[in-house]
């Protein structure tokens, strides 16, 4: 998930992949905590786009304005150009304030506009206090409805993108995450980055990247979120100006595909690297189906038995990482750096077959409810994180209410569901491995203990 604050031009922390998954997890399954969900969401309908309102009990205003689609508005040709127009939005200007003008008003009052950009949505959004609400919502509406995506502007923007994506190329943790993309999702438009490419980012033009954004930004592709104790009239009336310039678009629908892997596969590059990269991908549930949370808990504990397993007891790499990646095509990565991959590949079908075979236990499932949903307590206070668990249960799962539910629907999970979601998409893994090919037998992927396929037909 990138982020693109009007202040800063964030450069990609490449390091921190289990952190960005449980905070993008955070908003794809998180919940309101009780606090909040006493005061009454409701959604309304401005001109046609639907209004979720959460009261949030305290001073701080959070507004959220979606435009979905991500990697499928546009082609592979132009993989980032949505990115890149989330940047211009503040860092190139409104028609009515050049750049510093636009960034000197949010100052004066410690607001934040900024755009967020992955595969399935962009947002746009607002943060502010209370009392300068009526000073900061005109700001974003002009970053919204009349960004000025200077030309100057523009090519600065478009150079440091592409510093940044050169860097984030040599970063190992990065590089073989995008690998393992385009691989395990050629042909889908999950293989596009939605950073896009150094090759890509240098040809966009300020007038392209305009018109692009202007293609995107319909009533028929918006959502729009706000935390905050503003009462129903005020955000109606805001909204409807917000809305009054954007044209209604074409009917849109959030497509969602089943990702599934009839064999197992192996794909290497060779690159000087300290020690070597190995990433597996396959199956997982759909947002909305009813496996999703059963498969959610059950790839929380995998990821402990996969630490445990792989660095505690057999010391094959400091950080192994296993989670649960959720958007429109949902998938269970398995990732780890090691000298010894030949060995981390038994260690990891053994584990995968034994789980197979005993299930999980009932303590490993009571443990793991308790400390997913305490987790998701202690991440969701804050307006900024309710309004993104509210944007991606909306867009991904269509029930932004789910927010307010979760709690209780993990709670009734039992071990019997958790052991079978595990059991029912987990089976052929796409695996890509960089680093030195000639300490790498591709057969032990291929030819493993978990080479039977999922019984998941979708």
């Amino acid at each position: 998930m990138q982020h693109h604050f009007l202040w800063l031009n964030k450069s990609r922390q490449s390091n921190m992949k289990k952190y960005i998954y449980v905070m993008f997890m955070a908003a794809a399954t998180g919940f309101i905590s009780p606090a909040f969900a006493q005061q009454k969401a409701y959604e309304t309908t401005v001109d046609g786009v639907k209004v979720i309102v959460q009261p949030s009990g305290n001073d701080i205003v959070e507004i959220q304005a979606v435009i979905k689609g991500g990697v499928a508005n546009y082609p592979a040709t132009k993989m980032g150009i949505e990115s890149m127009a989330m940047t211009a939005l503040t860092e190139c200007g409104t028609l009515k304030h050049d750049k510093n003008a636009f960034k000197n008003q949010l100052e004066k009052i410690s607001a934040s506009v900024y755009g967020i950009t992955n595969k399935n949505y962009s947002v746009i959004k607002l943060n502010c206090i209370k009392s300068d609400f009526d000073t900061a919502w005109p700001l974003y509406v002009e970053a919204v409805t009349i960004p000025a995506f200077d030309a100057k502007e523009f090519e600065r923007i478009k150079q440091d993108a592409v510093t940044n994506l050169k860097a984030s190329d040599s970063n190992p943790d990065v590089a073989i995450d995008k690998y393992a993309d385009k691989i395990a999702f050629a042909g889908r438009d999950y293989a596009k980055d939605p950073e896009g490419t150094p090759e890509i980012i240098a040809k966009l033009t300020a007038a392209e990247t305009k018109a692009y954004y202007q293609s995107v930004l319909t009533r028929s592709r918006m959502l729009i979120v706000v935390v905050a104790d503003l009462d129903k009239e005020t955000i109606e009336a805001k909204v409807k100006g917000l809305l009054a310039n954007i044209k209604q678009g074409t009917p849109f629908e959030m497509k969602k595909s089943f990702f599934r892997v009839y064999k197992n596969t192996f794909s290497s590059e060779n690159r000087e690297l300290a020690t070597n990269y190995v990433e597996g991908i396959t199956s997982g549930p759909a947002p909305g189906t009813p496996d999703f949370d059963a498969f959610n808990v059950a790839m929380r504990i995998f990821a402990d038995k996969h630490f445990l397993d792989v660095r505690t007891n057999n010391g094959l790499s400091y950080a192994p990482q296993s989670w649960f990646s959720v958007g429109s095509t949902s998938a269970a990565r398995f990732s780890v750096s090691t000298t010894d991959p030949n060995k981390y590949i038994a260690v990891f079908d053994k584990l995968v077959d034994r789980i197979k075979t005993q299930g999980f236990s009932a303590a490993d499932v009571a443990n793991m409810k308790v400390t997913y949903l305490t987790g998701f307590y202690y991440k969701n206070e804050t307006n900024s994180a309710q309004a993104s668990s509210i944007v991606s249960n909306q867009v991904l799962h269509n029930n932004w209410k789910r927010s307010l539910t979760l709690a209780e629907d993990v709670k009734k999970l039992t071990p019997e569901q958790v052991s079978d979601a595990f059991r029912k998409y987990i089976g052929n893994i796409v695996w890509v491995y960089q680093g030195d090919t000639k300490k790498v037998n591709p057969v032990l992927f291929t030819n493993g203990l978990n080479k039977g396929d999922s019984p998941v037909k979708n």
